[in-house]
């Protein structure tokens, strides 16, 4: 007998749904991940020219301002110093976020399908709202690494409510960079926040609260998945997954849902609403 979602969640800090969606479902995500690489509009590559002397605030003030827009993020080296692509648009990207759920026709259905709720009424979310989501490429080759980390770093709440729903729309192997977790990590608590910074005087719009904890290599175990799997990720296990080597894709939409019901999202959270707005409730 199936232990029950919040069991398995509780166990290991993941679970893993195969065929959480059907085969045409997932050509029609990516179909719509590819357009996205061919509209990305010219303006948005100036953001990470190396030019401007001011870059990095730059790219910060990008960020953050992403919340409620469908925002384009460059692979490291898809770009010379004057901002043109170096490489193929459909191998420029590393993600477009983080407000896909919400204006992105295709996403929208996903994102707040039957199905969703469903897990998220499962695991016991009263008024569950979508702060944010992303296409991720992880193109062959140029893919790369994203270091351990953890989803509660970025997304806090207290009390803890943060789920990632991460769907696989390519197989995920161990080649081409599929999810690595350290089991039962999210019973250690949040080991360090990205908030915005509240130096008023600091060049730095975002910072980290404490200095990056070290999680030895052996401690992960890969994840590999076939396409159309979702992974459900709880805010506090660590998890990372290495540069795609192969020359095969990996592609993945993820989304996160925090609960409203009786939980406070932190103010100091690089994500916020835009000013009189709410995040959208996943219910409703």
């Amino acid at each position: 007998m199936r232990k029950t979602l919040i069991e398995e969640l509780e166990e290991n800090g993941y679970v893993i749904f195969e065929d959480f969606l059907l085969p045409e479902e997932v050509d029609e995500i990516r179909n719509a991940g590819q357009n996205l690489c061919l509209e990305a509009p010219k303006e948005s590559r100036t953001v990470f020219s190396t030019v401007n002397c001011n870059n990095n605030q730059n790219k910060e003030k990008y960020f953050i301002e992403s919340g409620d827009k469908v925002r384009y993020f460059f692979e490291e080296g898809a770009l010379d110093d004057k901002g043109d692509l170096v490489v193929k648009p459909e191998n420029a990207l590393n993600k477009v976020g983080h407000s896909l759920h919400t204006d992105h026709d295709i996403f929208r259905k996903y994102t707040f399908s039957h199905r969703v709720r469903e897990v998220c009424w499962q695991l016991g979310f009263k008024r569950p709202a979508v702060p944010q989501s992303m296409y991720i490429y992880k193109n062959p080759g140029v893919g790369g690494e994203v270091i351990p980390h953890q989803d509660g770093t970025f997304l806090y709440t207290e009390p803890v409510s943060t789920i990632g729903f991460w769907i696989a729309l390519n197989d995920a192997t161990v080649q081409n960079g599929c999810l690595q977790f350290i089991k039962g990590s999210h019973k250690s608590g949040v080991h360090r926040r990205y908030i915005r910074n509240p130096d008023a005087t600091s060049n730095d719009l975002l910072t980290y609260d404490r200095p990056p904890p070290i999680y030895p290599a052996s401690n992960f175990t890969p994840v590999p998945v076939e396409k159309g799997t979702c992974i459900l990720i709880h805010s506090q296990v660590v998890h990372r997954s290495d540069q795609n080597k192969s020359n095969k894709e990996r592609h993945a939409y993820t989304f996160h849902v925090i609960e409203t019901d009786g939980v406070a999202y932190s103010e100091e959270n690089w994500l916020q609403p835009s000013p009189g707005t709410s995040f959208p409730i996943l219910y409703e």
